[in-house]
């Protein structure tokens, strides 16, 4: 008699379509967060596989902040219109202008900007869960995180007042105003988020594999040169082999030098990396709770 055994990959990817057909089944209104990043390619990768060939049942919702990479934002348009899926955009810059969202004077990153504008697009569609690329291990906040995660009526997060998760059943029940951020990569790994790539043949932005950038060394990285971070006394610019590990802000978005311009090269190389793809982004080292401060105000 043959036993029937399932991979890691198959194992995380079989748990995922499960969270996914839950938000469906549970919620009135869900969205998925879709970027264009690594992980909500994977998002959205898994959503295909839990409803196709049906239409995808939710929105994909992306929070623009203006300040991104090109190249992610083509690829987020062409990648949902393949799908045919529903793409709702809302952006800081409309924020700004209705003053939901007031920038920070000498603040490049408008990363933490997102948050109001998240809140207002989720009141706006009545959205009651949100699903979204986060994973345990990116960074110690994200850890405290369950698949399905409590938000209050103003959109907070209390990491000390989370639901118990038994086994794969999930308490879904929000009062009005609430919504859940709902994460089922949760136990996956950056590892496991290329090899799933790989195995499933999806394309990504370019950005992810070697190019050629210029590049200005500010605070032990490497940024993106661009209008947006003008040279500071004594900085030049330099053109160098970079890609990046996870992507934010192109103001605050960390590259890292390498050559790998392939899934494969890119596992190798991170495999042998000291350094958290987290240990990227600039927003993340304002202070040692910045994520967890960030995310107890609605961020994702």
């Amino acid at each position: 008699m043959s036993r029937y055994t399932l991979s890691n990959l198959d194992m995380l990817e079989t748990e995922a379509i499960h969270v996914m057909r839950e938000v469906a089944a549970e919620f009135e209104r869900p969205a998925l967060l879709f970027s264009g990043g690594k992980d909500s390619i994977c998002l959205l990768r898994l959503a295909e596989k839990a409803f196709r060939p049906a239409t995808i049942p939710f929105p994909l919702l992306n929070i623009d902040t203006g300040h991104n990479f090109p190249e992610l934002i083509e690829f987020r348009d062409r990648r949902a219109g393949e799908l045919g899926a529903k793409l709702i955009v809302r952006t800081v810059d409309d924020a700004i202008e209705k003053g939901l969202a007031v920038p920070t004077p000498g603040e490049p990153s408008r990363n933490r900007l997102q948050i109001p504008t998240l809140l207002a697009g989720i009141e706006e569609f009545q959205f009651d869960a949100c699903i979204g690329g986060a994973r345990r291990d990116e960074e110690k906040a994200r850890a405290k995180e369950r698949f399905f995660s409590h938000r209050d009526d103003f959109g907070q997060w209390d990491p000390k007042n989370q639901r118990p998760e038994l086994w794969n059943l999930y308490n879904a029940r929000v009062q009005p105003g609430e919504n859940m951020r709902i994460f089922p990569l949760s136990n996956w790994t950056e590892t496991d988020v290329w090899e799933y790539i790989g195995r499933e043949g999806v394309e990504i932005p370019r950005i992810y594999y070697s190019h050629r950038r210029e590049v200005v060394r500010r605070n032990g990285q490497w940024l993106p040169a661009c209008d947006l971070l003008p040279l500071k006394d004594g900085e030049e610019t330099k053109a160098l082999d970079v890609r990046v590990r996870t992507i934010g802000d192109i103001s605050c978005t960390g590259c890292i030098e390498s050559t790998a311009s392939t899934i494969e090269e890119i596992i190798t190389e991170i495999s042998a990396a000291r350094v958290t793809e987290r240990g990227g982004r600039a927003d993340d080292k304002v202070s040692e709770a910045a994520m967890e401060d960030r995310k107890k105000e609605g961020y994702f």
